[in-house]
Formats: structure tokens, sequence, C-alpha cells
């Protein structure tokens, strides 16, 4: 909902969101910014590292990502910043040509999701089904928890009691008060309990130092010339694909979350235009952060752009301005937020006895070898690319058993009649000619395909070669009952495909 208002001279001054008069909207907003900024710090450093790049470089891609998104993204309250994904697919890159290369290929990548955002890659995101989508969301919670065991190993004894603490918090706490979202309270806690008592645990100033000045826009250090482009165009590619499914991803499950919609095109090309900022200000460009979405949304309740803003901001002000303070938080209580997101990521409901048995065994299927392959590849994308065309391939062959061929002979032996029902294409359209009789058939044969459609060019075929069976054998064949759609293609089609 907006509001406009009308000034003295009659003309609307402009509209403004009701939320921007909303105190508990903006204390929302502002405290799930500042749990997210937290949050992705850590992050950030550590796929700086997987990236071979400077914390800095990390840090500084999060921080532009999330402000120039809460702008011109098509998902609201959705958080993008540097990602594991991104830079598994640029770390190569960087090792082998350096960091100047990798800045250019992340500007290469958000022109190519720009110009795939225009081309309309975004409605792709309606063949994806549900029970991929299931899978999807259960992968990323046991890739979340996955990624905080390295945490919890070989750590000081104290480690445990703290990351049990801050568990604890978050599932009592709100039972008093939810005005302060309980994972702040809880890294809050943890920190003065760390400091105080001078118990020796690793903090996110081991992960690496933090910057202690905003970035300064620049060109990329490489040379100009086609070579350069041919060295980081497929790295682009490959960055700009990877970043689009995961965030498109995010965006469907933040819709489902909040029974709300999004422009999934104006996020395509959103994500295009703050990998082009990321790579001007030396960032490592990156996509939508699921885990870190999951906290500002699912746990923290925040619906806006606001909170995605200044999660980003908070980023740099604690960076820059609190770098000692934010060092010193123990790496145990942001394990623990992180524990409690995959654990509310999980889709229990999904692997319920009750629900297995009433789902079909292909949707289980498809929902198990997509969160298999998620685990596997540590890879979101790939996933949903092998989950979907899994799926794609079960109701292929589900649908291709449903098209009959029914035969009525005339009384006087004369004619036949097949009806055929279902819908014809690749692989309902292979078993139709076998339906057929051809050696006892009367003169005349008609094919009656008022309970048919026609989908492809295999369809088409099929019913030629029918045809040219029976008038092998002398026989006449009339093709009756089409609709328009099949009319249209099998008079464009017929004869083309076979020879006779």
């Amino acid at each position: 909902m907006s509001s406009s208002v009308l000034t003295p001279t009659g003309r609307l001054r402009g509209l403004r969101p009701d939320w921007l008069n909303n105190p508990k909207v903006w204390r929302t907003e502002i405290l799930a910014g500042l749990v997210v900024a937290l949050a992705l710090i850590p992050e950030a450093i550590s796929f700086s590292i997987i990236a071979g790049v400077d914390p800095a470089v990390g840090l500084f891609a999060s921080f532009t990502m999330a402000v120039v998104i809460s702008i011109v993204g098509g998902r609201r309250a959705m958080i993008s910043a540097a990602t594991g994904a991104i830079a598994l697919v640029i770390a190569p890159l960087n090792r082998e040509h350096g960091l100047g290369y990798l800045i250019a290929a992340v500007i290469l990548a958000g022109i190519i999701q720009i110009a795939l955002g225009a081309l309309g890659v975004a409605k792709l995101m309606r063949f994806v089904p549900r029970s991929v989508m299931v899978g999807f969301v259960n992968a990323l919670a046991i890739l979340i928890f996955m990624a905080q065991v390295p945490e919890m190993h070989d750590v000081p004894w104290a480690v445990y009691p703290l990351i049990i603490g801050g568990l604890a918090l978050m599932v009592f706490f709100p039972r008093i008060t939810k005005v302060i979202p309980a994972p702040l309270v809880s890294i809050v806690i943890l920190t003065v309990i760390t400091v105080a008592a001078g118990i020796a645990v690793p903090t996110v100033g081991d992960k690496g130092e933090l910057p202690s000045s905003l970035p300064v826009p620049g060109l990329p250090d490489v040379p100009f010339t086609m070579d350069t482009l041919t060295t980081i165009a497929p790295y682009a590619f490959a960055m700009a694909l990877v970043g689009l499914m995961e965030s498109l991803m995010t965006a469907k499950l933040v819709d489902d979350i909040t029974d709300t919609h999004s422009s999934k095109t104006r996020e395509s090309i959103g994500q295009g235009i703050a990998n082009i900022v990321t790579g001007f200000f030396g960032g490592m460009g990156g996509c939508a952060m699921i885990g870190q979405t999951m906290i500002n949304v699912k746990v923290s309740g925040a619906r806006t752009r606001l909170s995605t803003f200044l999660a980003g901001v908070f980023l740099m002000v604690l960076c820059i301005v609190f770098g000692p303070v934010v060092s010193d938080i123990p790496m145990a209580a942001l394990v623990a937020v992180m524990v409690m997101v995959a654990f509310a990521t999980f889709d229990w409901h999904s692997i319920a006895p009750k629900t297995l048995k009433r789902m079909p065994a292909g949707e289980i299927a498809v929902m198990g070898i997509t969160v298999i392959v998620v685990v596997a590849t540590d890879n979101l994308a790939i996933g949903v690319v092998v989950g979907s065309v899994t799926a794609m391939i079960i109701f292929a062959k589900r649908v291709a058993h449903l098209a009959r061929v029914h035969a009525v002979t005339d009384p006087d032996g004369s004619s036949v009649v097949y009806s055929v029902t279902g819908e014809l294409f690749f692989a309902s359209s292979n078993d139709l000619v076998g339906q057929f009789n051809y050696n006892d058939a009367p003169d005349r044969i008609i094919v009656d395909l008022s309970a048919a459609h026609i989908w492809d060019a295999s369809s088409v075929a099929a019913l030629d070669a029918i045809e040219t069976k029976y008038e092998q054998r002398g026989k006449t064949v009339e093709i009756i009952g089409l609709n328009d759609p099949s009319a249209d293609l099998h008079s464009k089609l017929t004869g083309e495909l076979t020879s006779h």
C-alpha cells in the first residue's frame, strides 16, 4: 500500500509507501539489517578466501551488491552479496590471471545478466516443478548447516556451550519479546560474555582483517583487447547463469514465504546492474544470498527494501567504525544463528511419513535427486538443472502412455475408424504407429484426432508413417477432427519429414 498527498496547488506530490509512517516497521527493518550485516562479515571474508582475494574484495562486493539491489532489484527484502557459488566460479580466473581479470569478468557478467533479463530468461522459472523447489530448499538447509561444521571442529571446548547457549536464546527469547530480533540478542550476549570473561575462542577477527575505508571506483587493471575478452568470457557467462539461477530461485522462495509477488525480470536486470557497479568498485561480484535472506525474512521478519539497503550500509559502518568491536564477536554466536536458520529453512513437512505416503514416487525421486546433486556438488544451480530435467523426463514418460488408439469397424467391413486420444509429442508418438492394424485393414481408414492434440514434428512424422504403411497396402487414409493448432502444424509439415 502507498499514499499520496496533494500540494496547495492541487498537484500530486508523489507516492509514499505506508510503511514509512510505521515506527514498528522501521524498527523491524533496521534491526534486521543490522543482524544480516553481522552475519555477512564472516561469510564475505570466507568467500574471499575461496576466490583467492583479499577479504576487503568480498566485503566491498557485499556492500555494493546489497545497496544497489535494494534499489534496482525486483524482490523486496532479499539479500544479495558475495556468495560461495560465485567465488567457486571465478576462483580459477583469479588464480591464473589475477584480480584485474576477475573484476573485468564481474562487469561482463553483469552485462550478460542484463541482456538475459531483457530477453526474458526469468520466464524459465515456470518450468521448475514444486518437487525441485522443495529439494532446493532442503538442500540449501543442509548446505547452511554443513558450512558451520568446520567452525565446530578442532576448536576450544568453550565453543560448544556458547553455541548451545546461542541456540537456547534464539528459541526462548521470542517468548519474552519479539521487539528485538533474537539473533541480535544472542550475538550481543555471547560477545559480552566472551570479552568480559576473557574466553579464548575463534572470533570474526580471526577470519581476516576488516577494511578501514570505503571502496573507490575505478576501471579493472587489464588490457582492453580481444584476448582479454576471450579469456574472461567463459567465466563471466558461467557467473551470470549461476548468479541468476540462485537469485531467481531465492526470489521465488521469498515469494512463497511472504505470500507476495516479485518481478523476476526486474530482479534479473537488477542483478546485472549490481554486479557492474560492484565490479567498478573492485568487488568480486555476487548474487542472492539464501542464508542471509532467510535471516532477514524468516527470522527477523523484514519485508521491505530498507532492510536490504541497511544491511549493506551497516556492513561498511561495522567494518570501518566498529571494526575492533566486530572483530571480537565469537564465531560461535554466528554459527548458532546459521544453525537456527538451517533448521527453520528445512521443509520438515516434506519428509514426514504422512507426506511421503501420499506423494507420487516420481516427485519424491525428483526431490531426493535435487538434494543429492546439490549436496554432492555444493552447487545449487547444478542441482536445480538436474532436478528439473529429471522431472521433465518422468513427466514425459508418464504422459507418453496416455495416448490411446481405439478402433471401431464399420458393420459392412468397408471402413474402420481409429479414435486417438491424448497428447501427441515425441514420447507418445513413438508408440502410436504400433497401435494400428495394417494387415487385415478394410479399404478405407479414418483416423479421428478429435480427442488428441499434435505438439511437435515427431507426431506429424508418426501420422505420415501410418498413412504410408496403409497406402503401401492399397488403402485410403483420411485424418479428421484436428483442432486448429494441430491442423496448422500438420499441414505445414506433413510429407516434408519422411521420404516415400
